[in-house]
């Protein structure tokens, strides 16, 4: 799948309901469906969670694979880019990377998270909690 189309995956305000989701995505999304992103870890941000890569045996983040309109999609990465501090030179508060998600059907697609990036380290050093859960909306 050519990287201008993949779907997005997102574990916190950008889900459904989320206030970021109203703001960013309502009226762009063909699709939304129950994902999971195996091998990562949710932390609480405070007020926004990081996604971060956790081997521990188990870990996984809940939440929402989004496919965008094709003739959204290019204002909507660029909106998205920009509330997640997605820094070309790889320095922001996120980094956007393609990774593999599971389907609560099971599919396995591959999708733009975005993680804890450089500028996240400070905040996960000093609020290292983790929702245990991997569900921002049960925490």
């Amino acid at each position: 799948m050519p990287e201008e189309s993949l779907p997005f995956f997102v574990y916190g305000t950008l889900r459904s309901g989320g206030r970021n989701h109203a703001a960013h995505l309502t009226g762009r999304c063909a699709d939304i469906r129950p994902a999971v992103l195996d091998g990562a870890a949710l932390h609480d941000g405070p007020g926004y969670p990081y996604a971060v890569p956790d081997a521990t045996p188990g870990r996984r983040i809940v939440g929402e694979l989004i496919t965008v309109r094709p003739g959204a999609y290019a204002g909507a990465l660029a909106a998205l880019d920009r509330l997640e501090d997605c820094r070309a030179d790889g320095t922001g508060l996120y980094v956007r990377r393609r990774l593999p998600v599971r389907t609560a059907a099971g599919e396995v697609r591959e999708a733009w998270v975005y993680l804890a990036g450089p500028a996240a380290a400070n905040r996960l050093r000093e609020h290292p909690a983790v929702i245990e859960s991997g569900d921002w909306a049960d925490r």
